[in-house]
């Protein structure tokens, strides 16, 4: 997936996985065409969240041809036979969100060497939880596993920026609880709560206090 708009940008074609799965589904860049779109970027902004398993699956090839069978791949982050990525957390609202930080240190290792070590903003990064009102606000405010969360995935960034990983900027997600997609206002991201049903006042979580200590270290 990451192939389908990396490597035009990087290389000027889909990559040989794509031509091979999509065959004559798949568009042709003319000559012209590519070289537009080889290196018209200034940098390659990245969401991390989490990792999954890929398990073979060629009966995908067998259903509707489309965007998710094409790969021919069933992504989860557990499978039958292997534990989840991480331990599953307690606090994933979304089912998806399965803490991996190295994840975060593999992805930024795979990009340097296989597109030419680009320069890469970290544009997303976090964990969700349920919004659960009927909690005491103290409560849901005190959110020490999105700390460890950002922590943990940080520190593996630092050590992908290490071994040369050409990343020069990060943002959390997010500032604010907010409306996510499909799930509304069900879940939250936030490092400060907002509270819907008073006015959307804001009270910083644990974990804003901690980001603003760890942005004043040296």
């Amino acid at each position: 997936m990451l192939g389908w708009f990396l490597d035009p940008l990087i290389y000027g074609d889909y990559p040989y996985s794509m031509h091979s799965l999509v065959a004559s589904r798949l568009p042709k860049f003319s000559q012209e065409q590519s070289a537009i779109v080889k290196g018209s970027f200034d940098f390659i902004g990245m969401n991390y969240y989490t990792a999954n398993y890929a398990q073979d699956a060629p009966q995908l090839g067998n259903t509707n041809l489309s965007y998710p069978t094409d790969s021919l791949a069933h992504l989860s982050g557990k499978t039958k036979y292997l534990n989840l990525i991480n331990e599953e957390t307690n606090y994933d609202a979304l089912n998806k969100i399965f803490s991996y930080p190295k994840g975060i240190w593999k992805f930024m290792f795979y990009i340097k060497n296989k597109y030419v070590n680009q320069l890469i903003f970290i544009t997303e990064n976090g964990v969700d939880e349920f919004n659960n009102s009927t909690l005491p606000l103290k409560q849901q405010l005190y959110d020490l596993m999105r700390i460890d969360y950002y922590y943990s995935h940080l520190a593996y960034l630092l050590r992908a920026i290490k071994d040369g990983a050409n990343v020069k900027g990060y943002f959390a997600w997010s500032l604010l609880d907010n409306f996510e997609w499909g799930n509304g206002y069900a879940v939250r991201f936030g490092i400060n709560y907002v509270d819907y049903l008073d006015g959307l006042k804001r009270y910083p979580k644990y974990s804003a206090f901690w980001f603003k200590s760890f942005l004043k270290k040296k």
